[in-house]
């Protein structure tokens, strides 16, 4: 990889992978924060709530950051065989 450049397919894949696990946790702290809800534990609630928040930011930013890995004509990518 270090010697031809990035795969960008494999780092797609790989990021595909963790946005997928990203969306696992933000689903299960979703029916984590309506339990806390339903028990009457606002507090709890509120901070699950925040945290299901911050994983959909992080989640958008995975896309973001897969969006940039296209190549354009405008790169400047040499590589050099030592």
């Amino acid at each position: 990889m270090c010697e031809g450049g990035i795969n960008t397919g494999q780092m797609k894949l790989a990021v595909a992978m963790i946005n997928d696990s990203l969306a696992l946790s933000q689903q299960h702290l979703e029916q984590l924060h309506h339990l806390a809800d339903h028990g009457r534990r606002s507090a709890t609630s509120a901070q699950l709530a925040q945290v299901t928040v911050l994983l959909g930011e992080a989640r958008e930013k995975l896309d973001s950051a897969v969006a940039d890995l296209a190549i354009t004509d405008d790169d400047d990518v040499t590589v050099e065989r030592l």
